[in-house]
């Protein structure tokens, strides 16, 4: 449960310094980083930061992949929480 709430915070965070250096024309933060944040427990992280940082809402993808990852983590928690009792 943990690593799901300091991957989140994470990917909040490098979504927002990504947003950040956006507004300043500055080297960015890789889609692929973004994206794999999400996908190794990040991804409540990457939705808050699509939406209340509003950044990258116009990548579909981004979308796709964060409600995905998300289905997966609760799946996986479900199975889990059922094999341990």
């Amino acid at each position: 449960m943990k690593i799901y709430l300091i991957m989140s915070l994470f990917t909040f965070i490098i979504y927002g310094i990504d947003k950040f250096k956006a507004k300043r024309n500055e080297w960015r933060i890789k889609e692929s980083v973004l994206l794999l944040s999400s996908f190794l427990g990040g991804s409540i992280g990457g939705l808050l930061g699509m939406y209340v940082l509003r950044h990258k809402t116009k990548h579909w993808y981004f979308g796709a992949v964060n409600i995905l990852s998300f289905i997966i983590h609760i799946a996986l928690g479900i199975l889990i929480f059922k094999m341990v009792g």
